[in-house]
């Protein structure tokens, strides 16, 4: 597995890693802040070049995957330089997919600076860019040469991208490991290092989504429909608010077909309802988004399959849904 590392270890084995190495940075216009506090941190890092990325999930795309390519060969880099990828979850999974096909494949280092990287992006090893307007259509495994974890990154990070995070957290709460509720108020460094070991016990058992690791996917078949539904448009759907969506609905879903209590169901809303407000969904809405489940990567022969809720904390796969029950779920979801 790739090594995950914290604070003062991480830094320490990225410098003893940068010695005598070439290197480039990849980062975005709003990480490119970041850079101050990750020279600090990591001096051997000062003399590496950088390439910078316009923000925006809008930027995850086989464009800038073209100019980044242009600018690793500009800057000379080779089968031996590492892509050190500086920011959120756009950068480190586009970064990543960068590396891994730049000459068939060079090292990268993911360095998350928002708490969605932190928890989820940076961590088991899946790389992609959207296409077609669909989230993550294009993409490989390829794991990064480490994970470096620094919460210090957070103290700049917007309230909203914050919250952009927590859903991830609150997903794995949901999952796997539900004392997680109780340390939302507590020690942050504790939050992120538990809920990365959820995710990454689960990657262990299951690194190429066969089986086990499905369960990472609970709320975002219908969450990842409707950030892509959002995508080009007016309306700046985050992915965090579109799987908070998701995993409401999801677990109205688990409350008909797999046995999550109405007391559960009642207890995931009021948790999820005081992070996240509702994304405004009409008729119309739905309709689209419906369609887009259609191109989940996790479905079968045609039938959308979902991750649901046995109870909390206990996930099951594989789930096929109707589109009655899919309607009805919406309209829990936005009260009509």
């Amino acid at each position: 597995m790739t090594q995950v590392l914290f604070k003062e270890q991480a830094w320490r084995f990225l410098n003893d890693l940068l010695q005598g190495q070439k290197a480039i940075i990849l980062c975005d216009s709003n990480t490119k802040q970041c850079l101050e506090y990750f020279y600090a941190a990591c001096p051997s890092a000062k003399q590496f070049p950088v390439i910078e990325m316009s923000a925006g999930e809008l930027q995850k795309n086989l464009k800038t995957c073209e100019m980044v390519w242009y600018q690793l060969t500009e800057h000379g880099a080779d089968r031996n330089t590492v892509l050190l990828n500086v920011g959120g979850g756009v950068v480190t999974d586009l970064g990543g997919f960068i590396a891994s096909t730049y000459m068939r494949g060079i090292r990268f280092v993911h360095v998350p600076t928002s708490l969605l990287g932190m928890v989820d992006a940076a961590i088991g090893g899946k790389t992609g860019v959207d296409f077609g307007g669909l989230k993550n259509m294009v993409g490989l495994f390829a794991r990064p040469e480490a994970v470096i974890v620094d919460s210090n990154f957070l103290k700049t990070l917007p309230s909203k991208q914050y919250r952009n995070g927590l859903a991830e957290v609150l997903k794995h709460a949901f999952i796997s490991d539900p004392e997680l509720l109780a340390m939302m108020e507590e020690n942050e460094d504790e939050l992120i290092s538990r809920s990365i070991q959820v995710k990454m016990d689960v990657v262990e058992r299951d690194e190429f989504e066969s089986g086990e690791r499905k369960k990472l996917n609970f709320g975002h078949t219908i969450g990842h429909a409707i950030e892509s539904y959002f995508l080009d448009g007016e309306k700046d759907v985050l992915h965090g608010e579109a799987v908070a969506a998701g995993m409401i609905m999801e677990s109205f879903l688990s409350n008909q077909i797999a046995g999550l209590s109405k007391e559960e169901l009642a207890s995931i809303v009021e948790v999820i309802d005081s992070v996240f407000s509702r994304i405004e969904l009409s008729g119309d809405d739905w309709k689209a988004i419906k369609k887009l489940m259609l191109f989940d990567k996790k479905n079968s022969n045609g039938s959308v399959r979902f991750v649901l809720l046995k109870s909390i904390g206990h996930a099951v796969t594989d789930q096929a849904v109707t589109e009655h029950l899919l309607d009805e779920a919406f309209h829990f979801y936005t009260g009509s």
